[in-house]
């Protein structure tokens, strides 16, 4: 069954930004609906570009025919592995395209995702309402395979919500740290030390040199950032779950800008580089900040 989050996302110019999704239960569901939207771009003479995984790129080309040469693809797995990544590939796109209009179609909550990263999928869609509100030119519909669980009329439509629900993700705790994880406090004297044993204890664990470079340097900035904006110390926890090595850095700070590490800060500002970094290096990063607290969790997987 075909389930729009929105009676007119087919129809109608868009005013201005404009996020729609539809959830679909079959590859012909998908197909109905895409290759209209798609057409209904490129009839415009929009920029379209489809990032999608790898599996629905190819139903959508046999879909589009000859018309597949006009739309650009990009593999979503790669492009937004990590879900904070996928606001500046958006943005990158309006930039290389000034004056026109820009249509996109994803699909970031795709099957065989973790519950971490589906969690930041739905914190990305909400954020995203933010990140591009006053850009007119652009217009991007989410599909959602409906093996998925996730509802997503909260998130997209224009919902009045949107950024209320984005602030309380945002300034809610993580899952607890599990009892098993090991656990370090460090001050600025102990930053090398903290990196020597994280890259001991990811080495142990199978995490190849390039992954465990990428790894120390996304750390250190973090745990830098705790020094720097959190009181002078943090707290690490780091442990091995779903198939990754998860470092947990928790400090007494509190992050007010909800699009930390999405938007890429300024050369001469003060702080947000190293989420920046973080989110470029590793395959996941979840950010939350509240009044007393905040909490970064890196995810490397194991290779």
């Amino acid at each position: 069954m075909l389930k729009d989050s929105a009676t007119d996302s087919l129809h109608g110019a868009p005013a201005g930004f404009k996020h729609d999704a539809f959830v679909h239960g079959t590859d012909e569901e998908f197909v109905l609906r895409a290759v209209a939207f798609v057409r209904e771009g490129l009839a415009a003479g929009e920029k379209v570009v489809a990032a999608l995984p790898p599996e629905r790129i190819a139903v959508l080309r046999d879909a589009l025919e000859q018309q597949s040469s006009e739309v650009t693809f990009v593999d979503v797995t790669v492009a937004g592995g990590n879900p904070a990544r996928l606001i500046p590939f958006w943005r990158a796109i309006l930039e290389q395209e000034p004056g026109r209009r820009v249509r996109g179609l994803g699909e970031a909550a795709y099957p065989g995702r973790s519950a971490a990263e589906y969690d930041e999928v739905s914190l990305h869609e909400a954020l995203s309402d933010i990140a591009f509100a006053a850009d007119r030119s652009f217009r991007l519909c989410c599909a959602y395979e409906a093996s998925v669980g996730i509802d997503p009329t909260a998130t997209h439509a224009g919902h009045s919500g949107t950024e209320a629900l984005a602030d309380k993700a945002f300034r809610t705790a993580l899952s607890d740290v599990p009892d098993r994880a090991e656990r370090w406090e460090f001050g600025p004297d102990e930053l090398g030390q903290v990196r020597q044993w994280v890259s001991g204890q990811a080495s142990s664990h199978g995490v190849s040199r390039d992954r465990l470079e990428d790894l120390s340097l996304a750390l250190h900035e973090i745990c830098t950032n705790s020094i720097r904006f959190g009181g002078g110390r943090g707290a690490l926890a780091v442990w091995i779950a779903g198939g990754a090595l998860i470092c947990d850095v928790t400090d007494d700070g509190r992050i007010d800008d909800l699009l930390v590490g999405r938007v890429l800060p300024p050369l001469d500002g003060l702080g947000g580089r190293g989420v920046w970094l973080a989110n470029q290096l590793c395959d996941l990063v979840q950010l939350r900040s509240g009044d007393d607290f905040t909490q970064v969790r890196l995810y490397t997987r194991l290779r």
